[in-house]
């Protein structure tokens, strides 16, 4: 049995905050702005500016070789080309699962035989709602031809998982979600 400790959540109530009202900024294809009007436990009010997205799906797929499959691409608000893992776009009412297998397909044109859920995480909640759910494929096999985006221009590489490491180190990979799916299959491989 799980005890609640009193001191805790008073602590966790004082830091709640209640939306007053809600205005809209922008509306678009992938995102929406708005802004919150907010009070606090303390009857502070306040303004929050919040990044609406509708949630996304990442894969850590790795091959028979214990390599992990990367693509690598241009982001425009990065500046460059990154390499990370295959990634993408929750559709309206879509489970993240089936959105993970379609990703793979078209970032990739791999499918996977196995799949396990490793995690989700918040990109930035200071000012974003996505919510990621990262996947582990395992047990890759050809699919059908890669089908992404006519705006997408990926390559796809695989990089060893003993490489890993010195990668996040030096900074040849830098996306966070790329970072934090390596990092998870590191952390296994030691305990």
């Amino acid at each position: 049995m799980v005890r609640k400790n009193k001191g805790v959540l008073k602590i966790y109530e004082s830091l709640q905050e209640k939306t007053i009202s809600t205005s809209y900024l922008y509306r678009g294809k992938i995102i929406n702005v708005r802004q919150d009007r907010i009070k606090d436990a303390r009857g502070k009010t306040a303004f929050r500016e919040v990044v609406e997205h509708p949630g996304a799906v990442a894969i850590l797929a790795v091959n028979e070789n214990n390599e992990a499959i990367l693509v690598r691409q241009h982001r425009q608000p990065a500046g460059g080309v990154l390499l990370e893992i295959p990634a993408g776009k929750l559709e309206p009412n879509e489970d993240p699962l089936e959105c993970a297998r379609r990703e793979l397909v078209e970032e990739t044109g791999l499918q996977a035989g196995k799949w396990r859920e490793l995690t989700y995480f918040y990109t930035s909640p200071g000012f974003c709602d996505e919510k990621v759910y990262l996947y582990l494929a395992e047990d890759l096999k050809k699919g059908s031809s890669k089908t992404s985006d006519p705006d997408e221009n990926i390559r796809v590489e695989a990089i060893p998982l003993s490489q890993a490491r010195d990668m996040i180190a030096d900074g040849r990979l830098d996306d966070g979600k790329t970072i934090i799916a390596l990092q998870y299959a590191l952390l296994q491989e030691t305990c």
